[in-house]
């Protein structure tokens, strides 16, 4: 499926939104560090949703060129093509405030294949399906290029998300049900509200993007307008619910795996990553844990241990 104009015009809202001056001064640090490098800086997650830094670290994935240009450790560059993507931790001070910031590197090429079908597993086409703010790019042209790639995110997501679905359902049941998937296909240290505050948090962006591409021509999917709110009708068969759903299985144990490898991948790369993974895990779970020195040096066997006593405590779904 094509994207359509009105679906980049609603993926291009985030974007059009004034960014605080604090979350500006992290993309000016990533722009700067990245050089010529940078084709596009995007903004994410809980600060995009509040408009602030306070009390949280800025999300933000930098996409460059190629990685070979960006590292001059091989080693770095092969593990970002080898598991996309790598991620790094910053600071910015402004003005005697530290603005502390998450950013993950990913090549334009592993973005653009990442938000389609080709890819199998949700981690990228469910976050860039979710709102997602262009802070910098490269010209024009890259701009566009990647607010097409949000919206393709779009496309997938719910090309994904919809054989799952009754018959009849609304915007709300729809990505509802696409957010637990993804999320279950993950090791998230989520509590059970979390998929309704996404959705209230950004509801009408949502019930838009889900109008503008069922409204297209959407395999098996019906538009039905009632008196005060959209419905959507679905036809799938049988056989296309049963591959759908094996699908999501295959996703959720893959998933598990992908996540273990990435957090250990994360104790090289992530500047103080242990304190932020408990700090995180005990922010969103209610789950309390303090690790030994020993933990702290040698974080990998730390890691897979913390996360088993994690994961028998309910941190994890």
């Amino acid at each position: 499926m094509d994207v359509s104009l009105t679906v980049k015009e609603i993926v291009g809202q985030p974007s059009a939104r004034p960014i605080p001056d604090s979350i500006q001064a992290a993309g000016n640090f990533l722009a700067q560090k990245y050089g010529q490098a940078v084709e596009g800086i995007l903004l994410y997650g809980s600060c995009l949703r509040a408009g602030t830094d306070q009390n949280g670290l800025v999300d933000c994935y930098v996409i460059v060129d190629q990685y070979a240009s960006v590292y001059q450790s091989t080693w770095l560059a092969l593990l970002n093509r080898w598991l996309p993507p790598n991620v790094f931790y910053g600071e910015v001070d402004l003005g005697g405030r530290m603005v502390r910031m998450k950013y993950a590197v990913l090549s334009l090429e592993d973005f653009e294949r990442s938000v389609t079908p080709k890819w199998f597993h949700s981690y990228f086409w469910g976050r860039f399906a979710q709102p997602t703010a262009v802070v910098a790019s490269s010209s024009q042209e890259m701009n566009q290029r990647i607010i097409s790639g949000l919206g393709r995110a779009a496309l997938t997501f719910l090309e994904k998300v919809v054989p799952q679905m009754p018959r009849q359902f609304f915007a709300e049941d729809v990505w509802n049900r696409g957010l637990t998937l993804s999320y279950g296909a993950e090791l998230r240290a989520e509590s059970t509200g979390r998929v309704k505050i996404l959705w209230e948090s950004n509801q009408g962006y949502y019930e838009q993007l889900a109008h503008a591409v069922f409204s297209t021509p959407f395999p098996g999917v019906q538009v039905i307008q009632e008196k005060d709110r959209t419905l959507y009708s679905v036809s799938h068969s049988w056989w296309d619910r049963t591959k759908n759903r094996i699908g999501w299985i295959i996703r959720k144990t893959q998933g598990k795996i992908l996540s273990v490898l990435r957090l250990m991948k994360a104790a090289f790369t992530f500047q103080g990553g242990t304190d932020y993974l408990i700090w995180k895990i005990e922010r969103h779970s209610g789950v309390k844990i303090e690790l030994t020195p020993a933990q702290r040096r040698h974080p990998i066997w730390a890691g897979l241990t913390t996360f088993w006593r994690l994961y028998r405590q309910g941190a994890f779904r």
